[in-house]
């Protein structure tokens, strides 16, 4: 059913919709727009091909899904400017099952986000 399918949206429920901003557009450097939806406010970004909305929502850590992010090469240069922003690294860069590479870290939320860069990709740009 879904074999033809594309992946266009990934809904985040955040505690703090400000503060998710805040990290997403100044940590993160994602463009975001504030909307107002029948659920109250939202702010949406744009990463690639994928729409990403979050919405203010009491939650949990682990009740929303891991984006991943697909990077072209830099993934220590990455690293290196997250823990300058001070963001918690949760897997610091490491091996993917792939061959390429990855590294984990927090949102505000506690949300797992992931970086992934292909086997083959420069690490440092």
């Amino acid at each position: 059913m879904l074999a033809n399918a594309r992946l266009e949206t990934l809904v985040f429920f955040v505690n703090d919709l400000p503060r998710s901003v805040a990290f997403y557009r100044d940590v993160l450097g994602l463009a975001l727009t504030l909307e107002d939806s029948h659920d109250g406010p939202m702010a949406i970004a744009q990463a690639g091909g994928v729409t990403l909305v979050m919405l203010e929502r009491a939650v949990q850590v682990g009740e929303t899904p891991i984006p991943v992010f697909s990077l072209d090469g830099g993934i220590d240069d990455c690293a290196d400017a997250l823990v300058a922003q001070g963001v918690e690294i949760v897997t610091p860069v490491s091996e993917a099952p792939d061959g390429g590479l990855t590294l984990d870290f927090l949102d505000p939320d506690g949300t797992v986000l992931s970086l992934h860069q292909p086997m083959g990709a420069a690490r440092r740009r």
